[in-house]
């Protein structure tokens, strides 16, 4: 059973240009949308405001960061550095062997 979608939950875009890519649950708009950072590509000041069937919901969770944003004093580097526990980034290398394949 998938976990349900809610504050603090690391989830994956499912659809749209940042599919694949990890983001934290920072806010429950309503039942249809909630809004999403990684502190990269989407930063905190300016969140993706993104329908839950859009996103694959993961077993990890960081309520710590969610109450940080309600508190407005989430940082994006708190979210860079715990996406990055999760997610290690990939090295160029292995960046340059995909497109050789076609895949990306």
């Amino acid at each position: 059973m998938k976990a349900p979608i809610r504050e603090g939950i690391v989830v994956i875009s499912q659809k749209g240009r940042d599919k694949g890519r990890p983001f934290v649950v920072l806010y429950q708009v309503d039942a249809d949308f909630v809004l999403i950072a990684d502190g990269d590509a989407r930063k905190v000041e300016k969140p993706k405001r993104k329908r839950r069937k859009h996103l694959a919901s993961t077993r990890w969770e960081f309520p710590d960061l969610a109450e940080a944003f309600s508190q407005k004093r989430l940082m994006d580097s708190d979210l860079r550095k715990a996406l990055k526990q999760l997610f290690p980034p990939v090295s160029d290398a292995a960046k340059k062997e995909d497109s050789l394949f076609g895949q990306k």
